[in-house]
């Protein structure tokens, strides 16, 4: 019951997406949190799922205030730093809206499913109503609650819609084991097809592996 209560508790400690992606992980297995930022996500996991977790992230901050809460995270970069690790080295590794960030996405995500048995993969989607409507209505780049930084301020270099990332998952052979779309309120629904989880998306979240592995 004391177990159960702190569950509970640690889960309204984190938002909605990355309990989603924690769901999704495995008890006791080993984890690699790229992106980890000061670590919320890999805190929960290793201490309500006892996982055996790692974390990457690129600001020195946040690399701090993980280290300070006793995580072990290094500072890493995703494009460069990924080719160190050995094949399947964790059960699963994590890339929670770092992905259009990234300089060579294709790259990352091919990293990503060669040294994790499973990837989750999440990302604002480009191509949900509110950004096409204020796009083509106001002729600007859209700032949405998932995307709330201006053209020039942020770290987004790469956006991409959920019909790309499946158009990319074919093209390298991987296999989406579980797939999910966020909705502008934080609920999670069901992914029926590609052009309602497109449109109606505000993220997008996946469960990968390397096809026959």
């Amino acid at each position: 019951m004391a177990l159960e209560e702190s569950e509970t508790a640690a889960a309204k400690r984190i938002r909605v997406d990355l309990q989603l992606i924690a769901d999704m992980v495995r008890p006791r297995s080993r984890v690699l949190d790229i992106g980890c930022g000061d670590g919320v996500l890999l805190d929960y996991l290793v201490h309500m799922k006892q996982v055996d977790g790692r974390g990457m992230e690129l600001s020195q901050a946040g690399v701090n205030a993980g280290v300070a809460q006793g995580l072990s995270i290094i500072q890493g970069d995703a494009d460069t730093d990924l080719d160190a690790y050995p094949s399947d080295a964790f059960d699963y590794v994590i890339l929670s809206q770092t992905l259009q960030a990234t300089r060579d996405p294709r790259r990352v995500v091919e990293q990503l499913v060669r040294i994790g048995r499973r990837a989750i993969v999440s990302f604002p989607n480009f191509g949900h109503w509110r950004v096409r409507w204020k796009l083509g209505w106001t002729g600007r780049m859209p700032e949405t609650d998932s995307m709330p930084l201006k053209w020039y301020n942020t770290p987004n270099i790469h956006f991409c819609t959920i019909q790309d990332f499946l158009d990319l998952c074919t093209e390298l052979d991987v296999e989406i084991e579980k797939a999910m779309v966020i909705d502008a309120s934080g609920q999670p629904g069901a992914f029926t097809s590609r052009w309602r989880a497109n449109l109606l998306g505000e993220q997008g979240m996946f469960l990968l592996k390397k096809r026959g592995g």
